[in-house]
């Protein structure tokens, strides 16, 4: 009797494993399927990990209140227990494969691609090879012998180290001239969108990076993490815009990113020691 469940269409293909006996990593199910536009899958709970991968086109990946436009060469993670919600765009609807897994060992492999529940997004150049990979474990849905079971569990094997290997490539591919570009690129996203409740994750999925390595970077070419700089650039700007007398303090506290003035007038204090009527008064007075 076969251990595994297969189907097939013209869009889709589809393997699901019955067996689920290797406590450290198992195969829970895959697929390949060419989507529709604006396919859609969700909001839904799943119980294991699934990372999708897209060949082609593009679309959004839903966690929460966040969302994250994705296309090809790029990848997300869904973890047990995550409300997700994923469409393929109306113009250029994505193409993808998917692997699903569990085992006592999910999170340490994860962690070697720089995956987690923090950290849901990546990319890889390996478009084809991590295509065939899929495409192989695809073809096993008759599983005849153990050999056909050690076959396929090589394969789920080699689909993470492929993922992990793009991560430390990428890693170990970014000089000092490429670590400039990337702070460059921050901080132009920054400047751009500093009025918006943007945070360091919006900065870190904009250049690519994730976030502890994006950080690492900023420490070590200004001295400052993202936080720090995106808060210095915003009182930065806030005390130009403290100069305009037409302006009230809940127009200056919106225009730097913060919605609520009270929690803009307790930053500015903490970070200027004044609070911006203080600031204000005292720039009349020609004391600053």
């Amino acid at each position: 009797m076969s251990s595994y469940i297969y189907y097939e269409n013209n869009a889709v293909k589809y393997l699901e494993s019955t067996l689920q006996d290797n406590v450290d990593l198992y195969l829970c199910f895959c697929g390949i399927e060419v989507c529709k536009p604006s396919y859609s899958f969700g909001p839904a709970i799943r119980e294991q990990y699934i990372i999708h991968y897209i060949l082609d086109g593009k679309g959004s990946y839903q966690v929460g209140d966040k969302v994250y436009n994705l296309e090809k060469n790029q990848g997300f993670l869904i973890c047990p227990g995550d409300l997700t919600y994923y469409e393929a765009d109306k113009d250029n609807p994505w193409t993808y494969i998917w692997v699903a897994f569990n085992g006592i060992k999910s999170i340490q492999y994860l962690k070697y691609a720089n995956l987690s529940n923090k950290n849901l997004i990546f990319e890889s150049p390996h478009n084809e090879k991590l295509k065939d990979y899929v495409l192989d474990m695809l073809k096993i849905n008759k599983i005849r012998s153990n050999c056909d079971e050690l076959k396929l569990q090589g394969l789920l094997y080699l689909f993470l180290s492929t993922i992990s290997e793009s991560i430390d490539n990428n890693m170990s591919e970014i000089t000092d001239v490429s670590s400039d570009l990337y702070i460059e690129k921050s901080i132009d996203f920054i400047n751009n969108n500093f009025t918006n409740n943007i945070k360091v994750t919006d900065i870190a999925n904009y250049v690519g990076l994730n976030r502890s390595y994006l950080s690492s970077l900023f420490k070590k070419s200004l001295n400052l993490s993202p936080q720090e700089f995106l808060l210095k650039f915003r009182m930065n700007k806030a005390y130009e815009l403290l100069k305009n007398p037409k302006l009230s303090v809940g127009d200056v506290s919106r225009s730097v990113g913060y919605m609520d003035p009270l929690t803009f007038s307790k930053t500015f204090k903490k970070y200027s020691g004044y609070s911006p009527k203080q600031y204000r008064e005292n720039i009349h007075k020609n004391k600053l």
